[in-house]
């Protein structure tokens, strides 16, 4: 038994975009996003329902689905395979696009409803937080309250999860463990054998099942996205390669700089000695502090300290 990579263009919308089995997406969306008893999402409306592409369309490696709930909440929920640095920019434009995007013009504001995205990324969003999924508000800095609750975040990072089966903990876990291991698995897990949502998962991502168009599509993604990764991994090395040669480069400079300032500092320790024995041999012939350090170039305090010890501490001493 074959199953799809559900990371693929044609598996991640044919398993989550599909109007015949839109349980499945109500059932992610609750999982991912955990709303209270009373707020979970019942039925979706797909915005643009699975259909099966043609090869010149899959230009993009931006994988989303967009759906509305029967409260008019809507949902992005988009699958980004590439690492993008301005990935945090481009969700705030897709749910803020779709905020505005429901008002025509003469409508009023209150008709406005909820915006959630979410992002299942194959690449680490935060590395300073462990943990593989993250929910994002806007709130009040002082009182932590979500009065500005219209736009709301919610980021899967695929790298950052390593669960087995045994230890998943909860449908959360269950979703992300499909998403990231199902083309590695041969059959399908007891633990998923108990509900009939996973049950549906699993039967869409089996490609047997699938038309020849299809295959032939998803094929044609994992290519390219396997084309795209190799390439980026050979301008990563290329691009590591020339550090490694600028860095060995720089650091022939920074020798010779260096040589030349050890060189320097050398030099004037021996000045200095010198200085502090010819001021020592004054110091024997009762001239004055002054007289000495307007000969020697040192200070009073030097002079007063040959005086008092020998050449050696008083040298230490003004190091």
């Amino acid at each position: 038994m074959k199953f799809a990579d559900p990371r693929n263009d044609i598996a991640f919308k044919k398993i989550f975009g599909n109007q015949q089995h839109k349980e499945v997406l109500i059932h992610f969306v609750n999982a991912a996003l955990d709303f209270p008893k009373g707020s979970k999402v019942a039925d979706v409306s797909f915005e643009t329902p699975y259909q099966i592409p043609k090869i010149e369309d899959l230009k993009e490696t931006i994988l989303d689905v967009q759906a509305t709930d029967e409260q008019g909440r809507q949902f992005i929920i988009e699958m980004q395979v590439q690492h993008d640095h301005y990935f945090h920019k481009r969700s705030l434009y897709y749910t803020a696009k779709s905020y505005v995007n429901q008002l025509d013009a003469g409508e009023q504001y209150n008709e406005l409803k909820k915006v959630h995205f979410i992002g299942i990324l194959d690449f680490v969003f935060n590395p300073e937080d462990s943990y593989y999924l993250s929910n994002h508000l806007i709130l009040n800095t002082r009182s932590q309250q979500n009065q500005l609750d219209d736009f709301a975040f919610c980021f899967i990072e695929l790298p950052k999860f390593n669960k087995t089966l045994e230890e998943i903990a909860d449908a959360a876990d269950q979703w992300i463990f499909f998403i990231k291991n199902a083309r590695r698995l041969e059959e399908i897990p007891a633990l998923y054998q108990q509900e009939p949502v996973f049950r549906t998962a699993f039967s869409v991502a089996q490609q047997h099942s699938w038309s020849k168009h299809e295959r032939q599509l998803y094929d044609y993604v994992s290519l390219r996205l396997g084309r795209e990764r190799s390439q980026i991994q050979t301008a990563q090395e290329k691009g590591r390669q020339e550090g490694r040669q600028e860095g060995r480069q720089e650091g022939e400079q920074i020798g010779l700089a260096r040589g030349e300032q050890i060189g320097l500092e050398k030099g004037l320790r021996q000045q200095h000695l010198t200085q502090l024995r010819t001021a020592q041999e004054l110091l024997k012939m009762d001239l004055s502090n002054q007289q000495i350090a307007t000969a020697t170039g040192l200070t009073i305090a030097e002079i007063e300290n040959i005086a008092e010890h020998s050449i050696d501490e008083a040298n230490g001493q003004s190091k």
